[in-house]
């Protein structure tokens, strides 16, 4: 089975909702470049997702081989996007999760599968591992995630919350 890699947003947002168990059973391992690690250890150290990173040892660290195209995307988006991007690249990763937009775009029109946050919390609840997605976008919300109302709207849509 190819690798998950994963961008800092999905481990933060899970993270301060409590769901960050989440990516260990849906994906067994998650790989991340050191930007992200530095992002969510370093940068965001004692924020949201940096104990939940510490102590996850099936998160696995590493960092793209290819510098020049990291260099290249880190001129329109941020480090940690660009070497998730490529990392997922490189690796040819079955998904990459990724939250933020312009980012996510990017990354498809590189050929890139991807799911951001919600897209784990709505397998979540057709697993039946979460009784809504409702609720837990609202924890997002309550805890300073910004979440685009119809992006909201489409996912409590696709499961069946809203008609």
């Amino acid at each position: 089975m190819n690798p998950v890699v994963s961008n800092a947003s999905p481990l933060i947002n899970l993270a301060r909702i409590q769901r960050f168990n989440l990516l260990k059973q849906f994906y067994g391992r998650v790989t991340i470049p050191m930007a992200v690690y530095d992002e969510v250890m370093i940068q965001g150290q004692e924020r949201d997702g940096s104990r939940e990173v510490r102590n996850a040892a099936w998160i696995l660290r590493t960092a793209p081989t290819d510098e020049l195209a990291v260099s290249a995307l880190a001129a329109q988006l941020d480090r940690g996007e660009a070497s998730a991007i490529i990392l997922a690249r490189e690796l040819n990763a079955e998904l990459l999760l990724i939250d933020e937009i312009h980012g996510r775009r990017v990354a498809e029109k590189l050929g890139v599968k991807i799911t951001g946050t919600l897209g784990i919390l709505a397998r979540a609840k057709r697993e039946g591992l979460i009784p809504n997605v409702r609720d837990e976008i609202a924890r997002l919300q309550s805890q300073g995630t910004w979440i685009h109302p119809k992006l909201s709207r489409d996912i409590l849509e696709l499961v069946g919350e809203i008609a």
